[in-house]
């Protein structure tokens, strides 16, 4: 056991700058999460549909996957704490907008749909701003730890992601439940101030090598050619991103929530949580303890694991079976989570992290946006369990095809 043990794997907190951004992602992806959930559940309250909870993904999804090689280029001439901080600024003013409108004296004035159509608007906004903050986030760790441990501040910069996750999930069901839609929201405008205050004690950092003259589409071409060349980048991309996009089932969770399990805003919230939960102490687990050899191999058994889970928890008719399922699928999920940010971290070149973390989020971040408006249109065609299970099975035969198509991948070792 202690052989396995790698101390090596908490030696990037000892950087001052990255334990500063750790506390700021931490802070900034609960705020996240918890819009996601409060909204989808304020929206489902309302409108009694998932296919509005899918709307939203689409409202997000838009702007992160059309804006992404742009902001990819303007990452890799830009500062990336500066933009950081400046993208966290306007992010205010969408939490100051959901305020606003879910103000029970604001509703009063207001219709269904035009408090609809303000949340889509919103997210929308929030997707324009991710689509930058979010690869910035991945494009700066390697300038705020020495390279040879960057692996290793890849792998906590995930774990604190799905940390925050779980927090962030959890707790806006049990802020419902306490204080209400309104003030929960008022509580993540303070969760996004105080990140703004940690990402602000970073130094401004270097552009690196970066060839100014390049006009900008041939710079975002630049960042697309290479992960389209990196054959196991783009197997480990493309097999999550069908993963997420057709076995994650987030946007039916309000709804099977309320009609199969019967439980209230606290058990949504921790059903919510329950994927990130199990991603998290896989992930922990494997900082710790890391895969050796094989995890490419590893990663492809872990998705189609992840795809049966979903498969099951489409059937459940249980709380508690529902539950560990979800927890069992994320647990696949950080495998897949931590092998493919690993690949992304160590093959990337210093001048393209930029454009090539803005692919990555432009098929991975995007696909769960997309993926909740997959859900809402198949929960519509098919029904609830039909369109969880069909899911499922989908993201199985992604893992087959993906098997005999993608061998370089399925041998990949770090």
């Amino acid at each position: 056991m202690k052989r396995l043990f790698n101390k090596d794997g908490l030696s990037p907190l000892k950087e001052k700058e990255f334990r500063l951004f750790i506390v700021f992602r931490f802070l900034y992806i609960m705020a996240l999460r918890m819009v996601g959930t409060v909204v989808a559940y304020e929206l489902f309250q309302i409108t009694q549909s998932s296919f509005a909870i899918g709307l939203v993904g689409l409202s997000e999804f838009i702007p992160v996957f059309f804006l992404a090689l742009y902001a990819g280029h303007k990452i890799d001439k830009s500062d990336k704490r500066t933009m950081m901080l400046n993208g966290m600024f306007i992010y205010i003013l969408c939490i100051v907008g959901l305020i606003f409108f879910t103000n029970q004296s604001i509703q009063k004035h207001l219709s269904v749909k035009a408090i609809e159509f303000s949340f889509y608007s919103i997210i929308f906004i929030s997707g324009i701003i991710r689509a930058f903050i979010g690869p910035a986030n991945n494009a700066i760790i390697f300038q705020l730890v020495p390279r040879n441990i960057l692996h290793f501040a890849a792998s906590l910069s995930s774990s604190t992601f799905l940390t925050a996750s779980i927090v962030g999930h959890a707790s806006a069901g049990f802020f419902i439940a306490w204080f209400g839609v309104n003030t929960t929201f008022i509580i993540i405008l303070g969760y996004v101030l105080i990140s703004i205050y940690f990402i602000s004690k970073i130094s401004k950092k270097p552009i690196v090598n970066i060839n100014e003259s390049v006009r900008p589409l041939k710079s975002m071409i630049e960042g697309l050619t290479y992960v389209f060349k990196n054959k196991i980048l783009l197997g480990a991309i493309s097999l999550d991103l069908f993963a997420v996009l057709f076995g994650g089932a987030v946007a039916l969770i309000p709804e099977f929530a309320s009609k199969v399990l019967g439980v209230g805003p606290i058990g949504f919230g921790w059903l919510n949580g329950a994927s990130d939960l199990g991603s998290m102490l896989v992930i922990i687990t494997l900082t710790l303890f890391p895969l050796r050899k094989k995890q490419g191999k590893i990663m492809m058994y872990a998705v189609g694991g992840f795809g049966l889970c979903i498969i099951l928890f489409g059937l459940s008719n249980f709380y508690f079976i529902s539950f560990m399922l979800l927890l069992m699928a994320g647990c696949f999920d950080g495998i897949s989570v931590l092998v493919r940010s690993t690949i992304l971290q160590l093959t990337t070149p210093d001048e393209m992290r930029g454009r090539v973390s803005s692919v990555n989020s432009m098929f991975i971040n995007s696909s769960n946006e997309l993926g909740q408006m997959e859900s809402g249109i198949a929960s519509r065609l098919l029904g609830l369990r039909p369109s969880i299970i069909f899911g499922g099975a989908v993201t199985l035969l992604v893992v087959i095809v993906t098997w005999f198509n993608a061998k370089q991948l399925r041998k990949m070792e770090y």
